[in-house]
C-alpha cells in the first residue's frame, strides 16, 4: 500500500510505506522516472500547438501500469464517470481482492486473475457497473483461460497487439490503445476520445473526420511519440474546454 503526498509549490513528493529497494525495483519504473521527458518535450515542442500544450501539462508522465488491472479498469470506464468507476473498482476489490491494513484503515488489492476469472456473472453484477459487468465477466474468463495472453500481446508490434486486444469483450479501439499506451509501452499508440478528436481536428485537420483518420494523422505527425503528444493535447483540450 503506497501513500503519495505532493507539495507542488515546493517541488516535493513524499512516498510513504515503502523503502529504497521497493522504490528502485517497483516505483522508479512505475512512475517512468528513467525516461528523459525533457528530450520528449523538446522534440514535440517544435510544433507550436504542442509547445503550448506542454506548458499546460509539463509535469505529465505516462505510468507503467499492470495490464490485467488496466484492462478491467478501462472496461469499467466506458461511457462512465470517475466516481462511478472508482466505486465499481472498490466493490470488486472488496469482494475479490486481499485486505491490506495501513494507518489504521483496511484497503483491498485489485482482484487477482484467478479470483475474478473464476467468479460467477451474478457475483460480478454486484459491483454495479451496469452493462459493463458482462464484459468484465467475459473478458476475465478469456484471459484466465489463456484465450488472450496479455504478456504475449505486449511483445507484439502495436498493430498486432491491438488486433489481439480487440478480441476481448468490451474492448474497442480506444480502450485497446489506452491499454497499449499505459501498460505495454506502445508509445506510438494514440487513444482517441471526444476530447482528443476535438483538439486534433481543431488545431490540425480543421474538419470533422473519422477516428481512423485522426489516428493515421497522429502516426504520421508524431510517430513514436504519438502517445506523449496525445497526453499533452488531451490535458490541454480539457483545460481550455475546446469545442
Amino acid at each position: 500500500m503506497l501513500n503519495v503526498k505532493s507539495d507542488y509549490d515546493k517541488g516535493i513528493v513524499v512516498l510513504s510505506n515503502t523503502n529504497l529497494k521497493d522504490f528502485e525495483d517497483i516505483w522508479y519504473k512505475y512512475f517512468d522516472l528513467d525516461r528523459d521527458y525533457g528530450l520528449i518535450k523538446d522534440e514535440l515542442a517544435k510544433d507550436e500547438t504542442l509547445g503550448s500544450a506542454i506548458e499546460y501539462g509539463r509535469g505529465i508522465r505516462i505510468l507503467n501500469q499492470e495490464p490485467w488491472e488496466l484492462v478491467i479498469s478501462f472496461i469499467i470506464s466506458a461511457n462512465n464517470n470517475i466516481p462511478r468507476i472508482s466505486k465499481s473498482i472498490d466493490v470488486l476489490s472488496q469482494m475479490f481482492g486481499e485486505p491490506i491494513e495501513y494507518a489504521g484503515k483496511t484497503y483491498y488489492s485489485f482482484p487477482a486473475l484467478d479470483k475474478l476469472g473464476t467468479a460467477e456473472q451474478a457475483q460480478i453484477d454486484l459491483c454495479r457497473a451496469g452493462f459493463r459487468c458482462k464484459y468484465i465477466y467475459q473478458t476475465s474468463k478469456m484471459i484466465y483461460r489463456g484465450e488472450v495472453d496479455l504478456d504475449a500481446a505486449a511483445e507484439l508490434d502495436t498493430e498486432n497487439a491491438k488486433k489481439e486486444l480487440l478480441h476481448l469483450s468490451g474492448v474497442g479501439p480506444k480502450v485497446a490503445d489506452c491499454i497499449m499506451l499505459f501498460s505495454m509501452q506502445k508509445h506510438d499508440a494514440y487513444p482517441v476520445d471526444v476530447w482528443v478528436k476535438r483538439v486534433t481536428e481543431y488545431f490540425y485537420i480543421h474538419q470533422d473526420v473519422s477516428m481512423n483518420r485522426i489516428q493515421a494523422f497522429a502516426r504520421e505527425k508524431f510517430g513514436h511519440l504519438a502517445g506523449f503528444a496525445q497526453q499533452y493535447l488531451f490535458y490541454f483540450a480539457r483545460d481550455q474546454k475546446i469545442k
